[in-house]
């Protein structure tokens, strides 16, 4: 067997007295997609930190293409040929494509004169590589999610990066990205690149990997070849226990109507005519494309961009929802996309992060109670098993899957009678997604009425009550559970009427 490009030998590493690594030793051969799965707080994050020189190791070594690495950093690992994609692209927003391209893969001393055509040509190349048809003069500001990540593997493609390390790059992708994904993937194996993938979608995993490690509480459990571990096997792995259920939905009794909406519509959001309801201890999946209107939909009832005309009903009374204060003060509460940008301040600790949003339950005579913000935060650490080491721990140290966990302890602790989710399990590892959809369930029997928005059909299908299609903006149809499969659902986003829907 050929010498690994990359090897990492019992790497440890803690944060605030927390162990996030236990000796971790992990090896990456040229030519292989290498999957490093776990459960959120297993270590994957800051085992990629630690071979990428953002952080350094307190104790283990490490070996890249040859070299012994003692002292760690980016420009170091770059040097090196080690490239990372993450979950959450760092482009600047006031730039370019091709600026950020540029600023990512150019060197020089400033005094030479900036080719400009030569630029936009090469970004325009390198985004064709990476599967994508983006106007390499557009402002990083105005790119969705997906295209930001396209812009990412683009620059990591302009490094001839040897080593390069993807952190669930397909988590806001649609089908025909992922697809375009995978065949740039398969072109870097083939020129000898070293992949290693960091995803909680099992089934790319089994697709892709040629191995898989598994991570658990900081400790490499198991490094296995991807042809002879099953799914089940993966899960076992990952949290130590069969995960039986994933969508663990029951049969909740129904109660009033909360929340209808008569011909809604917004400009500003795009969303027009919109007419729904949903009543306590339902669970509404909205389903759609990417740009059907999905997020903006929510966001207009949460009056982050109020509807310009139309009725919204709470509990069967006309209200005006013009900004997020007449929202939470009627009982409605969102737990955005973003969690990084909307969900959670990351320099906040969870305690702060948590009581955010409902100030007023943790204050006494207008000074906030430290004690009593402590108290409602340990509630929700052990409620929805938040991994940190105390209330007092900031958000930023937190692994992605309990930064979502912080974002929706912030709006539960609005004791809300509707609660919108938007991609409330996205870049969260089975064993958290199982604990949110069980927690979804346990908050519909309390009365709650939750509205889900997610890009993951089975998710929708597993979960929801009924289902509401949207495209363009508005809902195409709305299904109940018993007649809703992913080809209906599909049928009906791309435009099909109900007597057009595939079976």
């Amino acid at each position: 067997m050929p010498t690994p490009i990359l090897i990492a030998q019992s790497i440890t590493k803690s944060f605030e007295g927390v162990r996030a690594l236990k000796g971790v030793s992990f090896d990456l051969q040229g030519g292989e997609v290498h999957a490093l799965i776990g459960e959120n707080g297993a270590g994957k994050s800051t085992l990629i930190k630690v071979m990428t020189g953002a952080i350094t190791a307190d104790s283990g070594a490490l070996v890249i293409k040859g070299h012994a690495v003692a002292h760690n950093n980016p420009s170091l690992a770059r040097s090196l040929g080690v490239a990372a994609i993450y979950q959450q692209p760092s482009l600047f927003p006031h730039l370019t494509v091709t600026e950020n391209i540029a600023l990512a893969l150019e060197q020089g001393d400033g005094r030479r004169r900036v080719d400009w055509k030569a630029r936009g040509e090469s970004a325009r190349e390198l985004l064709a590589r990476a599967g994508a048809l983006i106007d390499p003069g557009r402002l990083a500001s105005t790119l969705s999610m997906p295209e930001q990540q396209i812009v990412e593997i683009a620059k990591a493609i302009g490094a001839n990066a040897k080593i390069l390390i993807m952190d669930e790059p397909t988590a806001s992708l649609t089908d025909r990205e992922v697809e375009s994904l995978f065949k740039v993937i398969a072109e870097l194996k083939s020129q000898g690149v070293g992949i290693i993938y960091i995803s909680h979608r099992l089934e790319e995993i089994a697709r892709i990997a040629d191995r898989i490690t598994v991570l658990r509480d900081g400790e490499a459990i198991a490094t296995r070849d991807a042809r002879q571990c099953d799914r089940a096997q993966m899960i076992q792995l990952m949290v130590g226990r069969a995960v039986n259920s994933v969508f663990p939905k029951r049969d909740v009794r129904r109660g009033e109507v909360a929340l209808v909406l008569h011909g809604v519509s917004s400009r500003a959001a795009g969303v027009s005519n919109v007419s729904l309801e949903v009543r306590q201890g339902e669970i509404l999946g909205i389903a759609g494309l990417v740009g059907s209107g999905r997020t903006q939909l929510a966001e207009t009832i949460f009056g982050l961009t109020p509807a310009d005309s139309g009725e919204i009903l709470l509990g069967g009374k006309a209200v005006r929802v013009s900004a997020p204060a007449d929202a939470i003060r009627n009982g409605i509460a969102y737990v955005p996309e973003d969690r990084r940008k909307h969900g959670v301040v990351l320099e906040m600790p969870i305690s702060a992060n948590t009581s955010l949003a409902n100030l007023k339950a943790v204050a006494r005579a207008g000074l906030i109670d430290s004690s009593e913000e402590d108290e409602l935060a340990d509630r929700f650490i052990h409620q929805l098993r938040i991994k940190a080491s105390s209330a007092h721990a900031t958000a930023g140290t937190l692994s992605g899957g309990n930064q979502q966990k912080v974002a929706l302890s912030r709006w539960l602790a609005t004791n809300p009678k509707i609660l919108i989710l938007d991609e409330p399990t996205q870049g969260v590892d089975v064993g958290s997604k199982s604990e949110i959809h069980s927690l979804m369930v346990e908050l519909a029997e309390r009365g709650m009425a939750v509205i889900m928005i997610s890009s993951e059909l089975p998710e929708i299908l597993g979960m929801s009550d009924r289902i509401a299609v949207m495209r363009n903006g508005t809902v195409a149809a709305i299904l109940s559970r018993e007649e809703s499969t992913q080809s209906k659902i599909l049928s009906l986003a791309f435009g099909h009427t109900r007597s057009e829907e595939v079976a």
